[in-house]
């Protein structure tokens, strides 16, 4: 079947067919690749992420505060799919493989679905803004991953670049308007489960230094920083 022209006088449904278009031309494995990717893959790194951001937020002299706000990152991706329902249920978006032929759609079971926002657009970039306050390495790195999201969802044929964008923007603005009144309930939340039985969650519990490697002049054994020293990364501290 041929395929028809894209309208090229709308950006949105000519940057979609342009996309889309290399999934046309590209071998039968590449285009399961970046389906497996942009349907599963990318949220699983994304989760391995903030599993590393954990790791390092507990061995932070700021433990409390950098721990609350990892928190924060899965409660606001959770808040911002909440606020999708109204948001697509009143733009009524259809698919775009609905309204325009010539799409090569790589995803099953999106028929009779929404599709603005990109639900997995909004779940990325929350990661990444959220990762970023607390780690910024982290964060530019799950930021990259929300980039290659959105495109993987044009690529696969099931979003418009705008659903990708709408879905940028919305969980950027839930992440940071409601980052202070989530941190004032998250750090003291933390400090609290420090004080418990679960305090390794909050802080990771410190290793018999003192008697291995000796004391040094200035303190404490060979190789190590004292975690008064240093320098807290995370841009949620108060």
């Amino acid at each position: 079947m041929s395929t028809p022209l894209a309208d090229t006088t709308n950006p949105d449904l000519g940057l979609l067919y342009a996309v889309n278009g290399l999934a046309r031309r590209s071998p039968a494995w590449l285009d399961h690749a970046v389906s497996w990717i942009g349907e599963y893959g990318i949220l699983l790194g994304l989760a391995l992420l903030g599993l590393t951001g954990w790791l390092r937020a507990r061995r932070r002299p700021d433990a409390p505060v950098a721990v609350a706000g990892l928190l924060w990152a899965p409660l606001a991706v959770a808040i911002a799919e909440v606020a999708n329902l109204p948001i697509s249920a009143i733009v009524d978006r259809p698919r775009p493989f609905v309204d325009h032929a010539g799409l090569d759609v790589l995803v099953e079971g999106k028929e009779g679905t929404y599709s603005f926002v990109s639900d997995h657009s909004t779940m990325s970039m929350g990661i990444a803004v959220a990762l970023f306050l607390v780690n910024r390495r982290l964060g530019w790195i799950a930021g990259g991953l929300a980039l290659l999201q959105g495109f993987c969802r044009m690529y696969m044929g099931v979003h418009y670049p705008t659903d990708v964008i709408g879905g940028f923007a919305l969980a950027t603005a839930v992440v940071l308007l409601l980052a202070p009144i989530a941190m004032a309930v998250l750090v003291p939340f933390c400090h609290a489960v420090g004080r418990t039985a679960l305090a390794p969650l909050i802080r990771a519990p410190q290793g018999g230094g003192r008697r291995s490697g000796g004391r040094r002049r200035g303190g404490g054994p060979r190789g190590s920083v004292r975690a008064d020293e240093q320098p807290p990364e995370s841009d949620l501290a108060a």
